[in-house]
């Protein structure tokens, strides 16, 4: 991981959180490579041991944000509210849940229960 291109905007994070390094890796490659995301940013978040993302799809102007997990993680309400409030409570926040193949799901959460249209 370390020889890898990307991991210089990384290398502060990562060793830091090693439970999710690999989630947050895999999910940085994915927006920035693959999906080629502009304005990147890396947001350190301690309170959820983990590092997040901001940033700008292709020919979208508002900022999204992207918080990475791992399938095997469990998580609470308590940990996602503790997300949306340390990442200065976003309408909306992209949760990028990882699997051992390297697939990435992407699920967007809001703060709060919000009943489905019918």
């Amino acid at each position: 991981m370390e020889s890898h291109p990307s991991y210089k905007a990384l290398s502060e994070v990562l060793p830091k959180y090693p439970q999710s390094a690999g989630s947050c890796f895999q999910t940085f490659n994915d927006i920035t490579l693959a999906q080629q995301w502009t304005d990147v940013e890396v947001i350190d978040l301690p309170v959820i041991s983990r590092c997040a993302f901001r940033g700008r799809r292709p020919k979208m102007d508002p900022l999204l944000y992207v918080v990475p997990c791992s399938l095997a993680e469990s998580l609470s309400v308590s940990w996602f509210n503790e997300a949306f409030e340390k990442l200065g409570k976003p309408d909306q926040v992209y949760l990028a849940i990882n699997t051992p193949d390297s697939s990435i799901v992407y699920y967007k959460l809001t703060p709060g229960i919000v009943k489905p249209p019918v």
